[in-house]
């Protein structure tokens, strides 16, 4: 079955085809590293690790290239770095490394290529140079801008005119500005921030022209995929598109545009004012990692995803029955079977995908022929059962670590009290067993299970 994505820039499924099946690439815009990342970001990690993935196993590993950047200079970087009394590369350095150990955490594999901003710098001066000398790209107090209506169909990757983007845009206002959508691609830098000479002055980029720099570089003038949330449709991707093509003289940057849809927090919008905001790590205290990567994938990525504390225990338990069984079996990508593949060949498809899953795990159970195999090897695709069993077994967030013998003790005393018709001792033990984060199970069989409440 061919490999079928959504393509943004058309609003339909298509049938993949690289440029140069020995060199399939991918772009995806990474973390600007200022704070920890939410778990919105999260999501977006996942989704392109499994495209990473899929490709890889479609093409062969070495003939995948997959470019994710760090923006490491940004107002709000220097704002930060401000606040805490730190040196910019400190702050970015530092973000860096988390950012790192919570992808690492998530299941994802490193890119192939991660550039960072600050290296880039002669790439955006060229690209500039180029806009200016074309006519799409003027130089007004030290500010160099790209002249949005220079480009007659700008608006084609968001499907709006001109007129309906600059009404429904929040705008920076500025004298110096030709038109109001002008952009910014170089602005002066104040002397207590980072600045790079330019043919302009000392300055630094602008946001968008860092990606069109970094992906040129890396992946060239034209590539295959290019990836990132949906919020970034309009303007960052946008004025990507603008500034590689105008540039390039192409009439696409990349053939296709994915992006993953909104994450929701228990049915709310994720924000700091109603409390609901959640970093990566956050999410990482409580749960391990493979947890929180099952409970996404459980929701087609270009899907809005509510991410709730049910789900997350629904794929804690499902893993846990899982894990003891694919963990006997080595991995083997050709024994990876058809209904599993053409899910995720059907634009990453991956409610289909574990419904296979789990379909392999029944059969593991009545020891049919290979399905055992074939479990490890679908999980190693989606990027679970990547930890050793034990590891599994024995993980526990650390403010919910649980002293199980102290457990078994309670619960014994607490039937004891039950038999003696003793319940304010009964109820008594409950509650001091809920405040440890247990919650328990009583059987029609007078016996009690207990979980650990996520």
């Amino acid at each position: 079955m061919s490999l079928r994505l959504y393509n943004t820039l058309t609003r339909q499924k298509e049938d993949f085809a690289p440029i140069d099946p020995r060199r399939v690439r991918l772009y995806a815009c990474g973390p600007t590293v200022y704070d920890h990342l939410h778990i919105g970001n999260g999501r977006m990690l996942i989704v392109f690790d499994l495209l990473f993935r899929v490709l890889r196993h479609r093409y062969g590993a070495d003939h995948v290239t997959y470019v994710r950047n760090i923006t490491d200079v940004d107002d709000k970087i220097n704002a930060r770095a401000a606040e805490r009394g730190i040196a910019i590369r400190v702050l970015t350095d530092e973000m860096t490394a988390i950012f790192h150990e919570d992808a690492a955490a998530l299941g994802c594999l490193p890119p192939t290529v991660e550039p960072r901003a600050t290296e880039h710098m002669r790439e955006m001066i060229a690209i500039i140079e180029r806009l200016i000398a074309k006519g799409h790209a003027y130089v007004a107090e030290g500010h160099v801008l790209f002249d949005v209506p220079s480009m007659p169909d700008y608006g084609k990757l968001s499907k709006r005119p001109l007129d309906e983007l600059i009404a429904g845009a929040r705008v920076e206002v500025a004298p110096y500005k030709r038109s109001p959508m002008d952009f910014v691609l170089w602005k002066p830098a104040e002397p207590q921030e980072p600045g790079w000479e330019s043919p302009w002055g000392r300055g630094r980029p602008g946001w968008h022209i860092e990606c069109s720099a970094m992906s040129w570089t890396h992946l060239g003038e034209v590539f295959d995929i290019h990836g990132g949330g949906i919020d970034l449709v309009f303007p960052h991707h946008e004025n990507e598109v603008a500034q590689t093509r105008c540039a390039f003289g192409h009439d696409v940057m990349a053939n296709f545009w994915m992006h993953n849809g909104h994450l929701q927090v228990e049915g709310e919008k994720m924000s700091k004012s109603l409390g609901n905001f959640r970093t990566i790590r956050d999410m990482l205290a409580d749960w391990p990692g493979e947890v929180v990567r099952l409970t996404m994938l459980k929701t087609h990525y270009r899907q809005p995803l509510d991410l709730t504390v049910s789900n997350l225990r629904e794929s804690q338990r499902e893993l846990d029955r899982w894990y003891p069984l694919a963990k006997q079996f080595a991995v083997s990508p050709v024994m990876i079977p058809d209904d599993f593949m053409d899910a995720l060949n059907d634009d990453l498809n991956t409610p289909d995908a574990i419904t296979a899953l789990r379909r392999l795990y029944k059969e593991a159970l009545e020891e049919v022929a290979f399905a055992g195999t074939r479990l490890a090897s679908c999980g190693h695709l989606l990027g679970l059962f990547e930890e050793s069993l034990a590891d599994w077994v024995h993980w526990r967030p650390a403010d919910l670590a649980v002293d199980e013998l102290h457990v078994a003790r309670l619960i014994k005393a607490r039937l004891e009290a039950r038999s003696a018709k003793n319940w304010a001792e009964s109820d008594r033990i409950r509650d001091e067993l809920a405040a440890m984060g247990i919650a328990l199970k009583d059987n029609k069989d007078g016996t009690t299970t207990w979980e650990v409440k996520r």
